[in-house]
């Protein structure tokens, strides 16, 4: 006898859309079949008409109880939310796999860096998890620039191993962000001998992007000016940055055959390149944020402006356009939210250049946003979006199709989106967070259940999974077809 059966909705599979009923054994999708053929003896029906069904979304950018390091927090000893709050609210908005960060800091391994997080999320985490492993130009001991520590050589070759091992992604910074901040960046000699091992072990480097020398320079200035609160945030993260650092990286991945992910990319400028580099065959994949391409600069003016940033930084209309046609059109991979839940005041505490805290606490808005502005209003296609929510993050992330997909041998992480809501976001629609800039959004369709590895753990607005509920996906490997280019339809 079936454990599950999801019947009677319009299933988004790899191989099309339609009108079929997806069959549950344990953890795992084992079948997706023709109305009526299932057997009809199952644990449990689930009635999905008038549903949209879809694979478990993956959050591809989250940061789980992180040290916060802008002066109004790092002084007080701030941290972000810690997984239980991070996954709540990604189950309740139709994410099952969450994709969180293992930052390397002095006196321990790549590996070790690992299992310290492990032991952060293992039971406290409502979704699966895995994480990038992140290697900094300058590690900290403590907190603040002045302990910086130099990345140890050989901690680069490490990096080939833990690829191997199963963890396929790791993480590079091009700038400090701020001149307050601890060194992070990496220079791009570094960069260079991380690609060259990345490549050759067959994994694919994530990269936050910036030139540093404009950063600092348009800090230097706006201090100079005058011009350093929070409105000027786009004036220091601007668009000619994103524009050479996306390009030096490109061509540091092409010289080395690195396969790139881009993240958070904010403007017309960083669209362009991915598409460039695509059209030439190269590895190159980007990620935006579902807020970047919806909201612009002029929001810092106003007091709450402090709520909406992440670094880099929003930027105009025109450059959340093209977000938006890089999603429809494929330049865009994912759509993530680059997750650090934190109190409002203390977002709100942060009122310059230097001390605005970065982070956005929308996860739980997602893939409903996605639905809203990128399917109903936009037009992109029920494949496309399970491809930007879910299977694109899977495919680069080395984790596909266990995940990101509805095809039998699948984890069982489905998620049905009622098309038919229709309502203004409010506060009390989320679940972990104080505050939220969509609050206000009309919304037309939003995920109403969610199922991680066969298991209901949201259904009609109610939380039934445990805090147990989630596990580490580790055995990660990119596939060749990823690691070689866009050769294929994707």
């Amino acid at each position: 006898m079936l454990d599950l059966v999801v019947r009677g909705g319009r299933v988004v599979a790899p191989w099309g859309v339609g009108a079929w009923d997806v069959a549950v054994q344990g953890e795992k999708i084992v079948a997706v079949a023709e109305p009526g053929t299932l057997p009809l003896d199952a644990g449990r029906v689930i009635d999905a008409t008038g549903k949209i069904v879809i694979p478990g979304g993956i959050e591809p950018h989250a940061h789980a109880a992180m040290p916060l390091p802008y002066p109004n927090a790092r002084d007080r000893g701030v941290r972000a939310a810690p997984p239980d709050v991070i996954s709540k609210a990604c189950v309740f908005g139709g994410t099952t796999t969450i994709v969180d960060f293992a930052n390397w800091r002095p006196g321990i391994e790549l590996v070790q860096a690992i299992e310290e997080k492990d032991r952060l999320f293992r039971g406290h985490s409502h979704a699966d998890y895995t994480f990038h492993a992140v290697l900094v130009g300058m590690g900290t001991e403590g907190s603040t620039p002045e302990r910086a520590v130099p990345l140890p050589l050989s901690l680069i070759d490490q990096v080939p191993e833990l690829i191997r091992s199963g963890f396929s992604t790791v993480k590079v910074w091009t700038t400090n962000a701020t001149t307050k901040r601890p060194r992070q960046m990496m220079d791009l000699g570094h960069v260079w001998a991380v690609m060259e091992r990345v490549a050759k072990a067959g994994g694919v480097l994530a990269v936050h992007a910036e030139d540093e020398d404009i950063v600092m320079y348009m800090h230097r200035r706006l201090h100079e000016e005058g011009r350093i609160g929070t409105e000027f945030l786009h004036e220091a993260h601007n668009t000619l940055s994103e524009d050479l650092s996306f390009r030096r990286v490109i061509r540091l991945g092409e010289r080395t055959g690195c396969a790139i992910y881009l993240m958070h990319v904010s403007a017309k400028e960083g669209v362009d390149a991915i598409a460039e580099a695509r059209r030439r065959g190269l590895p190159v994949y980007g990620e935006t944020l579902h807020h970047y391409a919806s909201f612009t600069s002029d929001v810092y003016r106003a007091p709450t402006g402090p709520l909406y940033h992440t670094y880099p930084s929003l930027k105009s209309a025109e450059d959340g356009a093209a977000l938006w046609r890089g999603l429809l059109d494929g330049p865009i991979a994912t759509i993530a939210t680059d997750v650090l839940f934190c109190p409002a005041e203390v977002k709100l505490a942060g009122h310059t250049i230097e001390d605005t805290v970065g982070g956005n606490a929308g996860t739980e808005e997602r893939v409903g946003i996605t639905w809203t502005e990128g399917v109903v209003k936009r037009g992109m296609s029920l494949g496309r979006f399970v491809d930007v929510t879910s299977a694109n993050a899977a495919k680069i992330y080395g984790m596909y199709p266990r995940k990101g997909a509805l095809q039998p041998g699948s984890d069982a992480d489905i998620v049905l989106i009622d098309p038919s809501i229709r309502k203004r976001l409010g506060l009390d629609d989320l679940h972990a967070a104080d505050h939220s800039v969509w609050e206000g959004w009309d919304i037309h369709g939003w995920p109403v259940t969610t199922m991680l590895r066969g298991k209901v753990v949201v259904e009609n607005g109610r939380l039934s999974g445990a805090l147990s509920d989630g596990a580490l996906i580790g055995g990660r490997k990119t596939s060749p077809e990823v690691l070689r280019g866009p050769g294929g339809a994707w």
